[in-house]
């Protein structure tokens, strides 16, 4: 991991008095662009889901972190807060350093409810969704590409 100096925390997006949070983790790159779809995912949450403060966090690169979007949902009063890995593998991030990171969010706000998520590549729905816009994707199958049409 790299050390990034952050930008203060704004308060999580959501209502002023959340009772419950969602964090929704990505890896982070030092391209700006790159947290695009991310935000499009998180905006959607927010505008399916009102009641719930969402922060978008990262592992590296990107602000914030883990640690200061979980302190901002603390400090914005959230109980209960959900992270989600938003990792289609689960690799060493997942498996060792996300779990790191949570203790620590449960060290320093033990009043809050911190659960992990499994990895949203882990979800089968996202797995069809992907392997249906490969499938979408590919060119049209035909005898020719068999080798039967020669």
């Amino acid at each position: 991991m790299h050390a990034v100096k952050e930008p203060p925390v704004a308060p999580p997006d959501g209502p002023p008095h959340p009772e419950a949070g969602l964090i929704l983790f990505a890896h982070g790159a030092r391209d700006p662009a790159w947290a695009g779809p991310f935000e499009r995912v998180a905006a959607a949450v927010r505008a399916e889901r009102p009641e719930l403060a969402v922060s978008l966090a990262f592992l590296e690169f990107m602000a914030p972190d883990l640690p200061a979007a979980g302190a901002a949902l603390a400090a914005a009063g959230c109980r209960q807060v959900t992270v989600l890995p938003l990792f289609l593998g689960v690799g060493g991030h997942v498996r060792k350093d996300l779990p790191h990171l949570l203790e620590r969010l449960r060290t320093r706000h033990p009043t809050v409810q911190w659960h992990l998520a499994p990895a949203i590549g882990e979800d089968a729905r996202l797995v069809e969704a992907i392997a249906g816009i490969a499938v979408a994707t590919a060119p049209p199958f035909s005898d020719r590409n068999r080798g039967l049409g020669r």
